[in-house]
């Protein structure tokens, strides 16, 4: 299942708030936390940290590794209030569903 571009980011605001990851850690950690269930591919993953890095949400360094360097993304300050934000809403968008759902 590929995550909507909302829903991956607040997913990945998410896995930053517990540590730094870079790319394929953080895709791995998507993949492994929901059973293989949400799998974005590269084409998705990347442009979505981009844009939370351009927003301010994210920074990033390279980190050297074993075969070449690495950039690691980690949250910002302004991520953790934007996370806090958006679990809010999303909180409320879930309550709204299963009333309607529950509600049958």
């Amino acid at each position: 299942m590929i995550p909507t571009r909302q829903t991956l980011e607040l997913l990945l605001l998410a896995l930053l708030e517990r540590r730094p990851r870079h790319g394929y850690g953080l895709r791995a950690d998507l993949r492994a936390a929901s059973s293989g269930l949400l799998d974005p591919p590269p084409g998705t993953l990347y442009p979505a940290l981009r844009g939370l890095e351009a927003a301010g949400l994210v920074a990033s360094r390279w980190l050297p590794g074993p075969a070449r360097r690495r950039r690691v993304y980690s949250l910002t300050s302004a991520g953790g209030a934007e996370l806090a934000r958006r679990l809010g809403a999303w909180s409320e968008e879930v309550a709204a569903m299963s009333a309607v759902i529950g509600g049958r």
